[in-house]
This record gives C-alpha cells, sequence and structure tokens, in this order.
C-alpha cells in the first residue's frame, strides 16, 4: 500500500485545479459505485485527480487514486487491494484505467458485494460495457460519459471567458440574450474558428504544435489497443479500421454505402457496419441514423461524421470542407444531451423528434424546412440572431 499512496501523492500533488470541468457538478460523487467513460483524452484522469484534491487533505488514506494500467496490478488483484485498503481505513478507491484489468467487472461486483462501506469509482474507455464481461454492473452502478469540450468550456479554458450553460430551449427561445451575453466578452465568430480546428481536447496548451500529432496517437490506441482489448477484433485487421477511418475522413458527411464501403477496404459488408459501431462506441465517430429506435446490429448508419471537428483538421487537414466541419460541430454538441436524427429531405437534423435543423454558412435559406413546425437554420459567419435564423456557435453552449 505504501508504493500506491507514494504515487497517489505525487500526482495529486502535480494535478492543476486552474481550471475544473463543468462535470464535477454534475456527479454523484457519493454512490457506492460510479463510472466515469469517454474517449482517450477528453480528461476523466484529471477530473479524478481533481475531485480528490478538492475534497481531501494531503496525505489522507481514507482516500486512493491508482491507475489498473500500472505494473502493481502485476501482482495483486483489485480484490485484494479493496480488503487492504478497507482494513486500513480506506473509504473511497479510485481505479483508472479499469479496462486495462482482466475480468474488471468480476472483481468489481465482489467488492461492492464484500465491502458495502466502500464507495469505488471506476474510469476507462467509452467502450466499457456495463452490461458486458464476466459481471453484469449496470443495476449496481452509476454511469456517467465524458465528452471533450464544448465550445462554451473552450472559451473558459482558452480565453478565461466564464458563461453559463444554455438548454436547447433557453437558445431557442431566447437567442437575443445568448449573444448579446457572449457578445460583451468576446467577437463569437472569431473564437468559433479556433474552436473548429482546436480545442475539444483539453490538451491543446500543453504542446500546440503537437496538437493534431496527439490526436492521431488517441486514434492510433484506440484501433490498435482498445478494439483488440475490449471488443477482441483481431489486431491483423487494424490497418483495416484505419483504412475506414481515412476513407470517411476524407469524406464525411458520409452517406454510407456499405457495400462500396467494403469493396473499397476489401472486407465484408457486415464486417464493416460492425466496425463503424465499434468506432462509434470509441467515439472516433458519430452515427447518424433516420430512425434511432428501430436500428438492429446490423442496420448501417444513414450518416457518419467524425466524431469532432478536432478530429477532422488531425486527420484530413488539406481537404476540410467548411460545411462537412460545421455539421460536425452541430451533432457533436446536441448529442450531449439530445437524441439527434438525421432528416433526410427535411432539414439536416432531426432533434428529440420534435425539432429539424438546418445547418449551413450565412447564406443557408429555409428551403428544405419550409413550413415545418419547430424549424430552425443554424449558420456560420452571421453576427447575431434574425428570427428563427441563429448563430451556429450558439449550440456550443449546451454543456
Amino acid at each position: 500500500m505504501d508504493t500506491l499512496f507514494a504515487k497517489h501523492d505525487r500526482l495529486i500533488a502535480n494535478t492543476s485545479l486552474d481550471i475544473v470541468r463543468e462535470m464535477m457538478n454534475r456527479v454523484h460523487w457519493d454512490a457506492r459505485l460510479l463510472s466515469i467513460q469517454g474517449a482517450k483524452g477528453v480528461g476523466k484522469s484529471t477530473l479524478l485527480k481533481q475531485y480528490i484534491k478538492l475534497n481531501y487533505q494531503p496525505g489522507d488514506r481514507k482516500v486512493l487514486y491508482c491507475s489498473a494500467d500500472t505494473i502493481d496490478f502485476s501482482r495483486r488483484t483489485l480484490v485484494d487491494l479493496a480488503g487492504e485498503f478497507v482494513m486500513n481505513g480506506g473509504e473511497r478507491l479510485i481505479i483508472d484505467e479499469i479496462h486495462k484489468y482482466e475480468g474488471w467487472s468480476r472483481e468489481i461486483k465482489e467488492i461492492y458485494d464484500l465491502f458495502p462501506e466502500l464507495k469505488v469509482i471506476i474510469s476507462g474507455s467509452s467502450l466499457l460495457s456495463l452490461l458486458a464481461g464476466d459481471a453484469d454492473l449496470s443495476r449496481r452502478c452509476v454511469k456517467y460519459t465524458m465528452s471533450g469540450l464544448s465550445f462554451r468550456e473552450a472559451l473558459r479554458f482558452y480565453e478565461h471567458i466564464d458563461l453559463p450553460v444554455w438548454t436547447l430551449e433557453d437558445i431557442l427561445a431566447r437567442p437575443y440574450e445568448l449573444w448579446q451575453s457572449v457578445a460583451a466578452h468576446c467577437k463569437p465568430i472569431q473564437q468559433f474558428k479556433k474552436y473548429l480546428q482546436y480545442g475539444y481536447y483539453p490538451f491543446y496548451l500543453e504542446d500546440p504544435l503537437d496538437y493534431y500529432t496527439r490526436i492521431e496517437q488517441v486514434v492510433n490506441y484506440v484501433v490498435e489497443t482498445e478494439l483488440p482489448f475490449i471488443c477482441k477484433i483481431d489486431v491483423a485487421y487494424t490497418r483495416k479500421i484505419k483504412a475506414l477511418i481515412a476513407v470517411i475522413a476524407e469524406g464525411v458527411p458520409y452517406e454510407v454505402n456499405a457495400n462500396r464501403l467494403a469493396a473499397a477496404i476489401e472486407i465484408g459488408r457486415d464486417t464493416v457496419v460492425g466496425y463503424l459501431k465499434n468506432l462509434g462506441d470509441a467515439k472516433l465517430l458519430n452515427l447518424l441514423y433516420s430512425d434511432k429506435k428501430s436500428v438492429g446490429k446490423l442496420t448501417k448508419p444513414d450518416k457518419v461524421y467524425l466524431e469532432n471537428t478536432n478530429l477532422l483538421y488531425a486527420l484530413s487537414p488539406s481537404s476540410v470542407d467548411i460545411g462537412t466541419a460545421r455539421e460536425t460541430f452541430a451533432i457533436t454538441q446536441l448529442s450531449e444531451d439530445h437524441l439527434v436524427e438525421y432528416g433526410k429531405d427535411k432539414g439536416d437534423f432531426k432533434v428529440d423528434s420534435k425539432y429539424r435543423f438546418e445547418i449551413g454558412g450565412k447564406d443557408k435559406g429555409f428551403k428544405q424546412i419550409a413550413d415545418l413546425p419547430n424549424s430552425y437554420v443554424f449558420a456560420d459567419d452571421i453576427e447575431s440572431p434574425n428570427g428563427a435564423k441563429l448563430p451556429l456557435w450558439m449550440l456550443g453552449f449546451l454543456y
């Protein structure tokens, strides 16, 4: 335990509290068992360490942060650690990178049953399923999913502009108030253009020159490590998956023809659909369906987007279409808390089965959504709202 606590102390001491994500206030930290999942690089580990630093004094041995991908867990089990921790007065055990530990769900269930006085937090890949594995944790565990920075959060991180979250309903009902509050602090269009290229991942300031290189490393890690380990995909097929991502990156928003896509990378149609779903679960892609409720295991998506615009600029820097970037931004921001479906010929997106949104530049009109109730145009490069035509950047205040 001394070795683990020594690492814990160093990690917490080196954790900055300069900027804390809004998610800190959304998590029910007192749950007996909770999980925080999300794509690599979005800040899960930082959030956990900040929680400790904010709530415990240095040297407090009632809390322990450790990572399941360290050498320590080659010599001990999670159950043994929990038992020793509780025996020495431990109350809150935080295990990061839980997906790196073989059979993690079975041992976490055992810890839950054996030590009712212990609060456990696990964190790992967005590919983790609480239903899968050796034990069903879905009824025991409170699950949270962490995304990258919204446009609102990026303003706070990089420009020190702290503004509140807005609900979609409030944005649609009171867009002028939002515009006035943001315009009082910055030029939103100028900041928005920056955000499309960098700002989604909170590690931009660590090394701006290598930002896109780090994003590529995130993609490689997901494809080469997480998909084989968690989804049991043969490593021999990782090159095919990278080829699939490359095809989509060059053509998003990609209207999916599964047979043509399968032929392009020389794999079967059903395999392509499976890989797309895996990449969607891994938060590298956003899959859009015209009717999400009827989606089956082999249902192909109607459209495919990269998960965020920074991925777009990192993977296809010489051929980024601004229309694609705008739509990618919209679905990324909306998907955090809303059901987003393909609008077909009635707008780009159907949201919560209620709204119709068309996304475009300043000249985008209402032709595709004319006479439809609850329909709006979200346009780039417009300074202020004009009736049902709203600035696109406003969607970046949803979380």
